[in-house]
């Protein structure tokens, strides 16, 4: 697996603004780029690639809809160098309404985790003040492995994705920073 991957700390930064679509940046906790990606604009299913660089000349990793427009959408993870199925993350709709929710899937569709937003209460509250920063937890086993962290700044979406909790990497990292990648494109229209 290339280095990209094993990390304990990542941010994933996301430009608001741009004419041509979002571009994003995962880089590790030293600051160096190991991830990007430049999702087109006005897209009506969800096609992501991530590159190891700003050339794009090298895709790693590649995360797809299932449908077009689902508010219960699936997302497929595939590692783009092996071409193997690694999982696939579904959002949980209705439920999300009042505070986000994943679902983690293995590569079979079965699940073995989910992510949610930290606690119902302050999920509310950033339903109406958008000044808030979002902050998820994903667990496995019911045991919280991985957070995201939502730094407020209202020209860049900005998440710290820490690993940390999950020093035996039960939870891929690839299937991680796709999450990551999601919380910041798909949860971040509703806005």
């Amino acid at each position: 697996m290339t280095q990209a991957y094993n990390q304990t700390h990542y941010v994933i930064r996301k430009k608001v603004f741009s004419i041509l679509g979002a571009k994003i940046h995962i880089y590790d906790r030293a600051e160096n780029l190991v991830l990007y990606s430049q999702m087109k604009a006005f897209k009506l299913k969800e096609d992501i690639s991530l590159y190891t660089d700003e050339d794009m000349n090298k895709e790693l990793l590649r995360i797809q809809a299932r449908r077009m427009i689902d508010f219960s959408a699936t997302y497929d993870v595939k590692d783009s160098v092996t071409g193997e199925h690694v999982g696939a993350l579904r959002r949980k709709g209705l439920k999300s309404i009042l505070k986000d929710e994943w679902v983690i899937l293995d590569p079979n569709d079965v699940e073995i985790g989910k992510i949610a937003e930290d606690n119902l209460l302050m999920a509310l509250l950033r339903r109406f003040i958008n000044l808030i920063p979002q902050s998820y937890n994903a667990e496995l086993g019911g045991q919280t492995i991985t957070t995201f962290k939502q730094n407020f700044n209202p020209f860049v979406t900005k998440i710290s994705v820490d690993f940390s909790g999950d020093p035996n990497q039960r939870f891929d990292r690839r299937l991680g920073l796709a999450a990551g990648i999601l919380l910041c494109a798909v949860e971040g229209k509703q806005e």
